[in-house]
């Protein structure tokens, strides 16, 4: 059985989702504090506590049989980690040491970490291999390479296959009810301006790219939940030690995503221009040449497709949540 930490959570939904529909059993430790598991589908196991207790960890793995993990669980957010540095760095990085402590003691000896896109840091030119220098430019980029470093070291001092998946820009939505919700990243954050009638900030527009906003390579959460059932088959026959860019290998520019909104919305709103967030490097478009030659796998959504999805599931959480709130003011109401 797998241990998915974090797997109530956006990705980890997904994630949980796609290791099912390949045949793995699951198991979910999540602290909830940003997880639904009643998106979870049915039967899936739920175990709530944080991975920074690994006493509780040991007894969860004990409990289910585990024999590989899957580790999303963390902090994310780029901005928010520069206000709060030494929160992400406990988070992110002694929740890594715990889960490999567990691991360890327990003799679990398979794991796929979730990094980031992050670690590189500021790009030259061009797209970005696995190879390229890591120098990230904020503490929740730091954080994912400290984590690494710990992964590789334990890995190799105690014979653990692993792997770490640096993620790009994830977005988009595999079903209506898999809304993104989160606060900090871009397409929800449009949605909601929109929902408020206000339009969505768009953080610099004299970087050194076409139209001076930020680049990225965006990548549908589906693509990336295939990604690491791939990488889960892959080492049930053999053991890896690897890193592997999870990207679509092209770039959209910030003002790119704003016109996908439109598309997909059908809403033509404007944006208004910001200063530019302490930590965002101009461009950062992956080479995801070696997972794909590697493993077989490749990304099969373009931006339309994850904008467009992600709006859809939007538009049934918003109507979802304004429901739920009429009830509860109708509830008052009738007290």
């Amino acid at each position: 059985m797998l241990l998915v930490t974090g797997g109530a959570g956006y990705i980890g939904t997904h994630v949980v989702r796609a290791l099912i529909s390949g045949g793995r059993d699951v198991v979910v430790v999540d602290d909830l504090s940003a997880g639904h598991p009643e998106l979870l589908p049915a039967g899936v196991p739920v175990e709530v506590g944080s991975v920074l207790d690994t006493d509780f960890l040991m007894d969860v793995i004990d409990m289910y049989d585990i024999d590989g993990v899957v580790h999303l669980a963390g902090r994310k957010a780029v901005d928010e980690s520069i206000t709060r540095p030494s929160y992400y760095y406990r988070q992110n990085v002694h929740g890594m040491q715990s889960v490999l402590a567990a691991m360890v003691r327990l003799q679990v000896r398979r794991i796929v970490f979730s990094s980031s896109a992050a670690v590189y840091g500021a790009v030259s030119a061009g797209t970005v291999t696995e190879d390229a220098p890591t120098l990230p430019q904020s503490p929740y980029g730091r954080s994912k390479l400290m984590c690494e470093w710990l992964l590789r070291d334990i890995a190799a001092a105690e014979g653990l296959s692993w792997s770490a998946l640096r993620y790009f820009n994830v977005a988009g939505a595999g079903d209506k009810e898999l809304a993104d919700r989160g606060v900090h990243n871009l397409v929800p954050r449009v949605f909601q301006a929109i929902d408020r009638g206000e339009p969505p900030s768009v953080f610099g527009d004299t970087y050194d790219t076409p139209d001076g906003t930020c680049i990225r390579d965006y990548i549908h959460v589906t693509d990336l939940a295939d990604a690491h059932a791939t990488v889960v088959d892959t080492m049930d026959t053999a053991p890896m030690a690897a890193v592997f860019n999870v990207g679509c290998g092209s770039g959209a520019s910030v003002l790119d995503v704003m016109r996908a909104a439109r598309r997909a919305s059908g809403v033509p709103f404007d944006w208004r221009i910001e200063d530019p967030r302490p930590g965002d490097p101009a461009s950062v478009v992956a080479d995801a040449d070696r997972i794909r030659t590697e493993l077989g796998w490749h990304a099969r959504h373009d931006l339309d497709d994850i904008v467009g999805s992600a709006w859809e599931a939007w538009s049934v959480s918003r109507a979802t949540m304004k429901t739920a709130s009429g009830q509860d003011a109708a509830l008052a109401v009738g007290a």
